[in-house]
């Protein structure tokens, strides 16, 4: 933390300025922001039995910070509190089930459908500290978005931002779970709101249900080994044969246990223009981006959150989508123009997915009238 506090403030000026805080973080665009401690150690707890089981794949950088995670006054020193802050991010008019529903077209999650959303709510954040700053005349503070070893949906529960859903995602009655969390780490002893403690689940399992791969194994735990986002993102690899026709035309990460959840009807559509969909992400065929070169992806992915999995895994996951998709001389033309493409990674998908463009062809034929032929 570059500054501490150079004077001491009284119970009420805090609890003032905890009022200020809030309202400041609406001005900047944040639809909520809540206030809490550093105690995390029933998070802890659970994050060590879900690295213990191996659920987080090859996410290596969920163990190699110790507990630093889990202790934010060892991960910024002085941290007293932590404001967790939420911004929703759904654009308008984007037909996300419609899209899921034509095989034909790529499925991107909803999230990274326009600029990447770091550099935007840090800068917000930090717009946040300056007002604070200039408030109480100098603080120390760590802004984080996504970027550090925190744990920030369980610092959003215990700052009242939601409540854990059955898929593991901060859910919030008035907005789902289709937003960004930030935090700003600071060594001011802000007056901590009630953490959301009542969980409005009950029986409902509709996002267990939904998941194409089965990645929900319990009520809040999620094997990131099966789970469609993790695949499609942080997996370098081949992706295992027995999740490929789940995924289905979803190319970089998966939205469903998300938008069948009840609360996701309640979700406000964002203002901020830098989540709208860019180059037609929201609609575009699996065909037109499996033509894209190498040049064009690092052009169109600019500033995207997309551009962090790379131009080969970029086409290896469509061609799990071509794979999936209905058969057709488009389809199968697109996917041998790849067959001979320089990563032993892409030639492998591409191969699977010739073969079941294949079944589906000679399905086709045989269930076609001869006349018809």
């Amino acid at each position: 933390m570059p500054r501490s506090t150079t004077f001491s403030l009284s119970s009420d000026d805090l609890l003032h300025l905890a009022g200020l805080i809030k309202t400041w973080g609406r001005e900047l665009g944040f639809q909520q922001v809540g206030i809490t401690d550093t105690q995390l150690e029933a998070h802890e707890a659970r994050l060590n039995t879900w690295l213990d089981k191996g659920y987080h794949g090859e996410m290596g950088f969920m163990t190699i910070h110790g507990t630093k995670r889990t202790r934010p006054e060892e991960l910024e020193p002085g941290t007293q509190r932590v404001i967790s802050v939420r911004m929703d991010y759904l654009p308008a008019e984007v037909e996300s089930a419609k899209v899921l529903g034509q095989p034909q077209r790529a499925y991107i999650s909803r999230y990274a459908l326009g600029r990447d959303y770091h550099k935007l709510i840090r800068k917000r954040l930090a717009l946040l500290a300056k007002k604070i700053d200039q408030q109480v005349g100098g603080f120390g503070y760590r802004a984080f978005v996504d970027s550090a070893p925190v744990m920030e949906r369980a610092l959003a529960q215990k700052a009242g931002l939601g409540w854990f859903g059955k898929n593991a995602m901060l859910l919030n009655p008035k907005a789902g779970s289709l937003f960004f969390l930030g935090e700003l780490y600071t060594d001011l002893p802000l007056p901590v709101d009630e953490p959301f403690a009542h969980e409005h689940c009950g029986s409902c399992n509709a996002c267990r249900s939904a998941c194409p791969t089965g990645a929900i194994v319990d009520d809040k735990v999620v094997d990131s080994r099966k789970c469609i986002s993790y695949l499609t993102i942080e997996l370098h690899g081949a992706i295992p044969i027995e999740f490929r026709r789940a995924m289905g035309n979803r190319v970089y990460g998966c939205d469903d246990c998300q938008l069948v959840c009840p609360f996701t009807r309640f979700t406000n559509t964002t203002q901020e223009t830098d989540f709208y969909p860019r180059h037609d992400l929201d609609r575009t065929s699996l065909i037109q981006l499996f033509t894209w070169g190498e040049a064009e992806f690092l052009d169109k992915t600019a500033g995207s959150p997309i551009r962090r999995i790379g131009y080969e895994r970029w086409l290896r996951n469509i061609a799990v989508g071509l794979g999936n998709a209905p058969w057709s001389e488009a389809v199968e033309a697109a996917l041998w123009a790849r067959r001979a493409y320089p990563s032993p990674l892409v030639r492998e998908h591409v191969e699977w997915a010739l073969e079941e463009q294949r079944i589906k062809r000679e399905a086709r034929i045989a269930t076609t009238p001869p006349t018809a032929q």
